[in-house]
C-alpha cells in the first residue's frame, strides 16, 4: 500500500467513499508500474546475459572514439578514456600517488596496509592480487602451456613468452626518454628511469636502506633472515631466490640454449648472453661521475662507487668482516665453513669460488682466451692479461706512499714497502737468515 500511495498521483479519498471505479484506477496503475519494473530488470538481464555471450565468442562491439580499440563491456570505455587524456582521478591520501582507476588504487593501497587477501590453499602463501595468486598457483602444477616456436621452451604467462621472443627478434620497444636507452621490459624501463631522477622507493624496515627496485629489497631483505627456501631435488643444495635455483639447476642439466652467433659460444642464461654480446662491442654506457670510469653493466657502476663512498653494505655475521660486494661475502664465508662447492671433473680438486675452479680446468686443457692485442701473446686468465698490457703502455698503478716509487706489478709493490718497514719475510732455510727479497735467498 505504501509503495502504490508514493507513485499515485491522485487524491486518495477517505475509506468510506472508496468507489469500484477508483479501485480499478489505483489497480490498473499498480499494473502499469510493476509491467515497467518488470520490463526494466528483464533488459538488463538480457544484456548481460548477451555481454557474457561475448566474452565467450570473443566479439567486442564497444569501440573506443580514440584508438578505435573494441571491448565487451561498455563500461570499459571511460576507463580507456581516462587513459588516452592522461587523467589520474583517483589519488593514495598516504603517498599522494594517482591512478586513472579505482580498482588499481585498491590495490596500491594494499602496499601501505600490508593486506594480501588472496591465499594460496596449498602452502598457504598470500598475495596481493589475485592474478598473482593464479600465477603462483601454476608453480604447483608446473604447467607451462606457452610455448616457444623457436626453441621450444615453455612458459608460465604468455606475458614471459612474448619477453622471451624479444631475445630471438632483438625487439627492444621501451626507451628512455632522457638517454634513448632501449629494453624489452616495460618495469626494466621504469627501474632504468630512477637512475637519472635517483628515486629509491622500496625502504628496508629493519635498516631503513631504501632501493630503486623492489627486487633489489628482496634480495636485501635475506641479509636478515638468510632465509633459504628453494632446494634443488638432485643435490638438496638452497638457494634464497627461485632464479638461483633455476640458474643451479641447468648446470645438471647441461643446456646451454643461448648462442653468440659471432663466436659461437653458448650460455644457460640469456642475461649472460647479453653480457657476452657486450665484449664484442665493447660498448660502455654506464660512467662514474667521480673519475669518468666508464662500464658496460650498471651493476658494475655501482659496484665501482663503493670504492668513492667506503660503502661495505654486506657484512660476516662470525666475524663481522664487511664487504663491497655480496659475491664477495659469500666467498668469505666459506673461509669458515670451509665448503668448497666447485669440483674439478677430472682431477676432483675443489675450490670456493667457481672463477678458481674455471681457471684450473685450463691446465687440464690448455685454454688460453685472452690474448694480447699488440703482440698476440695469450693467457688463461684475463688478470694475466692486464698485467701483461703493462709492459706495453708502461703503465704503473702501484705507488709507494713513502717514496712516491711506482710499479707495474702489486708484488713487487708490496716487496718494496717491506724495504721502508724493514720486515723480513723471506728465509733461508738452511742458515735461518731472512731477506727483505725472495730473489736473496
Amino acid at each position: 500500500m505504501t509503495f502504490l500511495m508514493k507513485n499515485y498521483k491522485g487524491t486518495i479519498p477517505q475509506k468510506s467513499s472508496i468507489t469500484t471505479k477508483e479501485v480499478n484506477k489505483v489497480l490498473l496503475l499498480f499494473v502499469h508500474i510493476s509491467l515497467n519494473n518488470f520490463s526494466l530488470f528483464y533488459s538488463n538481464i538480457v544484456n548481460i546475459t548477451e555481454a557474457k555471450e561475448r566474452s565467450q565468442n570473443g566479439e567486442k562491439p564497444q569501440e573506443c572514439e580514440l584508438n578505435k580499440n573494441v571491448f565487451t563491456y561498455s563500461c570499459h570505455l571511460p576507463k580507456q578514456k581516462r587513459i588516452h587524456i592522461g587523467e589520474k582521478s583517483y589519488e593514495c591520501k598516504q603517498c599522494s600517488k594517482t591512478f586513472n582507476c579505482s580498482s588499481y588504487l585498491r590495490k596500491h593501497k594494499r602496499i601501505h596496509s600490508g593486506e594480501k587477501p588472496y591465499e594460496c590453499k596449498q602452502c598457504s602463501k598470500t598475495f596481493r592480487q589475485s592474478s598473482h595468486l593464479r600465477e603462483h598457483e601454476k608453480t604447483h602444477s608446473e604447467e607451462k602451456p606457452y610455448e616457444c616456436k623457436q626453441c621450444i621452451k615453455t612458459f608460465r604467462r604468455s606475458s614471459n613468452l612474448r619477453v622471451h621472443e624479444r631475445t630471438h627478434t632483438g625487439e627492444k620497444p621501451y626507451e628512455c626518454k632522457q638517454c634513448s636507452k632501449t629494453f624489452r621490459r616495460s618495469n626494466n624501463l621504469r627501474e632504468h628511469e630512477r637512475t637519472h631522477c635517483g628515486e629509491k622507493p622500496y625502504e628496508c624496515k629493519q635498516c631503513g636502506k631504501t632501493f630503486s627496485c623492489s627486487s633489489h629489497l628482496r634480495t636485501h631483505e635475506t641479509t636478515h633472515s638468510g632465509v633459504k627456501p628453494y632446494e634443488c631435488k638432485q643435490c638438496s643444495k638452497a638457494f634464497k631466490f627461485s632464479y638461483s635455483l633455476r640458474r643451479h639447476e641447468i648446470t645438471h642439466s647441461g643446456d646451454n640454449s643461448y648462442e653468440c652467433k659471432q663466436c659461437c659460444k653458448t650460455f644457460t642464461q640469456s642475461s649472460h648472453l647479453q653480457k657476452h654480446e657486450r665484449t664484442h662491442r665493447r660498448v660502455k654506457h654506464y660512467e662514474c661521475k667521480q673519475c669518468h670510469k666508464a662500464f658496460r653493466f650498471s651493476s658494475f657502476l655501482r659496484t665501482h662507487e663503493r670504492i668513492h663512498s667506503g660503502e661495505k653494505p654486506y657484512e660476516c655475521k662470525q666475524c663481522s668482516k664487511a664487504f663491497s660486494q655480496l659475491s664477495n661475502l659469500r666467498t668469505h664465508e666459506r673461509t669458515h665453513s670451509g665448503e668448497k662447492p666447485y669440483e674439478c671433473k677430472q682431477c676432483t680438486k675443489t675450490f670456493s669460488q667457481l672463477s678458481n675452479l674455471r681457471t684450473h680446468e685450463r691446465t687440464h686443457n690448455g685454454e688460453k682466451p685472452y690474448e694480447c692485442k699488440q703482440c698476440s701473446k695469450t693467457f688463461s686468465q684475463s688478470c694475466s692479461l692486464r698485467t701483461h698490457e703493462r709492459t706495453h703502455n708502461g703503465e704503473k698503478p702501484y705507488k709507494c706512499t713513502q717514496c712516491n716509487k711506482t710499479f707495474r706489478f702489486s708484488n713487487s709493490f708490496r716487496t718494496h714497502e717491506r724495504s721502508h718497514s724493514g720486515e723480513k719475510t723471506n728465509e733461508c732455510e738452511q742458515s735461518s737468515k731472512i731477506f727483505p727479497y725472495s730473489s736473496g735467498i
